[in-house]
């Protein structure tokens, strides 16, 4: 190496090579400060893009589960409203039943069943009017519809989930107009309360089963989150065992680049013993 008083290699050398360990010294504190070793897309481009999507996807199967939790909900109102309502429609049966045995009927017998039929089938229908989630006009009963529930983080139809809702009014159970007044229309109206006793079971047998598979999605919705969320950490959270190794190896760089350039510095005080 030749010495030289206006140009100091050694010393800029030095000089470079600290300042690269500074730099890097920086963004491991930085990643162990944050906790994160991608904080921008400079940090990693690639890793920062596919981090990103992995984020909307965990974000999107965490609302998806919250989805999947409401869907339950609005089927258990519905669910637990028919109930009520197979409840009805088998004392209703009852009457029916009581009211076509003519032989031991009377007039006054006929018009107290009757008053208690007309009762129950006035309170089955303001059950399916006014069984609803959320708000007064989102009801669930009174009109045969298609329920769509979104129970992941895409829009494809595998990521959602239909139920079919049938109406359980009286006049969707043929109902309507059912009396028991007479031994005849008693015997018409047990066949129409048997009937709708079955439609009721059936529309509530598809909901126990939708119920069953809704809740499926939401454990693989769970799985499947958790997952996401794995490999998101381990594309973009510091490994702080790994960063503290480098910075310890950073810190000991930083004071012996510190050293050996106050050692250049010192190289072109040589020149003057040179100097006679």
């Amino acid at each position: 190496m030749s010495l030289s008083i206006n140009t100091n290699i050694a010393a800029i050398d030095a000089y470079n090579n600290l300042n690269s360990t500074s730099n890097a010294m920086s963004k491991t504190i930085s990643q162990l400060s944050s906790g994160l070793q991608i904080q921008t897309a400079a940090d990693n481009a690639s890793g920062y893009v596919i981090a990103q999507d992995l984020q909307a996807q965990s974000n999107g199967l965490n609302v998806g589960i919250t989805n999947g939790q409401n869907a339950i909900a609005v089927l258990q109102i519905a669910d637990g409203a028919m109930n009520q309502q197979a409840s009805i429609l088998q004392r209703m049966n009852q009457l029916a039943t009581q009211a076509s045995n003519q032989g031991a009927m009377t007039s006054n017998a006929y018009s107290a069943v009757n008053a208690e039929f007309t009762s129950l089938a006035n309170q089955l229908n303001q059950i399916a009017n006014s069984t609803s989630f959320g708000s007064a006009s989102n009801t669930l009963l009174n009109s045969t519809q298609t329920l769509t529930f979104q129970l992941g983080a895409f829009t494809t139809s595998a990521n959602q989930v239909t139920v079919g809702l049938n109406a359980t009014t009286l006049g969707a159970l043929t109902l309507s107009g059912a009396s028991i007044g007479s031994g005849t229309a008693a015997l018409a109206a047990m066949a129409s309360v048997q009937l709708a006793i079955d439609n009721i079971s059936s529309i509530q047998g598809a909901l126990g089963a939708a119920q069953n598979q809704i809740q499926a999605d939401i454990a693989n919705l769970t799985v499947s989150q958790q997952n996401v969320q794995s490999a998101h950490s381990t594309l973009v959270d510091t490994n702080v065992a790994q960063a503290m190794t480098t910075f310890s190896s950073q810190q000991i760089l930083m004071q012996a680049g510190t050293a050996m350039l106050s050692q250049a510095q010192q190289l072109p005080n040589l020149l003057l013993k040179l100097i006679p």
